[in-house]
């Protein structure tokens, strides 16, 4: 059995040691890459204050990258016995360097270690959520501006309001994921500082050279207090989901439109005939399974902040094992997220809209403020027309015009699809991803 890297004469108690790792060692392959890559950033610093040699440091870099490379192509394992990601990257450099591969931990503790992982991790989860939110807007934006003259109608207490269309419907959640990128962003910058450097949370006593680490990894500045780089442990995480619970939200109400819009009481769009699944009974059946299934994901990844609030709340400053528990519901659910994006993009892309929808008279009342506005713009005060329009209704006299004349912005005649689409596009621009992937790009070169 290997040993642990804090353990020293006596060993734990086996069901201690059980309960204690937990779920980690499941938890810590999603963060192998990320341990390889802050190892070598901190070694290639160690060179530089002479705690390693040119030499040893070159043997110790070439062995991480075919570690990373081994994490990258999947086949990464920690073995039995072995308590976490970090003690397993320890033990296979010393078994193929020997005691030069006890030298990487010089400076560290398993506590900035994994405070560095969780964080290369996050950036790089954020990374794709930019990438699938993007795609998914941008099919909204196609499909606003392709069914831009499409009407149907808008509701109000789940009541027959006013004229909408399908350029609004799919325009509005395009926005709505700008707004969310808007709140992801600024998630990123706090995820995007170095910790590495504050070991167990008070920093060293080598003269570490924490500037050359936060640039070797290509963050935005460092955590500069090494007390708070660890209270940072359980904040970044709950900072970020909330961001994710943003993006969640937008989805989750786009699939119950869909569900609510799909059904035959509704009829206003038709997902294809592949993307529903039957009944065992009743063989008309076609479900919306996907959405509903994405609203049910959606709802929990909303829970998400609260849950991490729960697990880290009234701790004092320093580090507790309470942490480790964020890993388990925080690192799953960029997977669940970046599912429930894939498959929206795909349905959104593939879904038809009923062109004729107004056509059904039991929505001309619809129609009922165009005729307020079409009297007041010929000079009838506005309370006047009012009243006249509803005694018309009350009667039964009431005969729509179906025309609509909307031309202000952000309106049924004036999508601004443009003005959402740079909006999006400078939210996207603000994360300067390019420095972080030149900068892990030059560590691996």
């Amino acid at each position: 059995m290997a040993q642990k890297l804090w353990e020293k004469n006596v060993q734990v108690d086996k069901e201690v040691e059980t309960f204690t790792v937990g779920r980690d060692r499941e938890m810590d392959l999603y963060l192998v890459k990320y341990d390889v890559l802050g190892s070598m950033a901190h070694i290639t610093m160690l060179e530089s204050i002479g705690l390693l040699t040119k030499e040893e440091l070159t043997v110790l870099l070439a062995e991480l990258k075919n570690i990373y490379a081994v994490a990258d192509s999947g086949q990464f394992v920690i073995e039995e016995g072995v308590e976490d990601v970090h003690s397993q990257v320890e033990l296979m450099l010393t078994r193929r360097l020997g005691d030069v591969g006890k030298k990487i931990h010089s400076g560290r503790s398993r506590n900035d270690q994994v405070l560095l992982d969780l964080k290369l991790y996050t950036r790089a989860q954020i990374q794709e959520l930019v990438e699938l939110t993007n795609g998914l807007f941008e099919v909204l934006i196609s499909q606003s501006n392709r069914y831009s003259e499409v009407l149907m109608p808008g509701y109000t207490h789940l009541q027959v309001a006013m004229p909408s269309s399908f350029g609004l419907w799919f325009g509005a959640y395009a926005e709505s994921l700008a707004d969310d990128l808007q709140m992801m962003q600024a998630a990123y910058k706090v995820c995007n500082r170095n910790p590495l450097g504050s070991a167990a949370g008070y920093g060293s006593s080598f003269p570490l050279n924490r500037t050359m680490t936060t640039e070797l990894l290509g963050f935005d500045s460092m955590d500069y207090n090494v007390v708070y780089a660890q209270m940072g442990r359980g904040k970044m995480e709950r900072t970020v989901a909330f961001a994710m619970a943003g993006i969640a939200a937008t989805i989750s109400k786009l699939a119950f439109d869909a569900c609510m819009f799909n059904s035959q009481n509704f009829g206003f769009v038709k997902l294809p005939d592949q993307f529903t699944t039957g009944s065992s009974i009743m063989p008309h059946k076609k479900n919306p399974d996907v959405f509903e299934l994405t609203r049910a994901k959606c709802n929990k990844i909303q829970g998400l902040p609260q849950q991490i609030t729960l697990i880290c709340n009234n701790l004092p400053s320093g580090y507790f094992r309470d942490l480790q528990i964020i890993k388990e519901v925080f690192l799953p659910a960029f997977d669940e997220l970046k599912d429930c994006l894939r498959m929206v993009t795909y349905m959104m892309r593939e879904v038809k809209v009923n062109e004729h929808i107004l056509d059904d008279d039991k929505y001309s009342l619809l129609f009922s403020v165009e005729e307020v506005n079409r009297l007041v713009l010929e000079g009838v005060p506005f309370r006047d027309a009012y009243k006249q329009v509803g005694l018309e209704i009350e009667a039964g006299n009431f005969t729509p015009n179906k025309a609509v004349n909307h031309t202000h912005e952000g309106s049924i005649g004036n999508l601004c699809n443009d003005s959402i689409s740079a909006l999006m596009q400078n939210i996207i621009d603000g994360f300067s991803f390019n420095k972080v992937n030149e900068a892990e790009k030059k560590l691996l070169a």
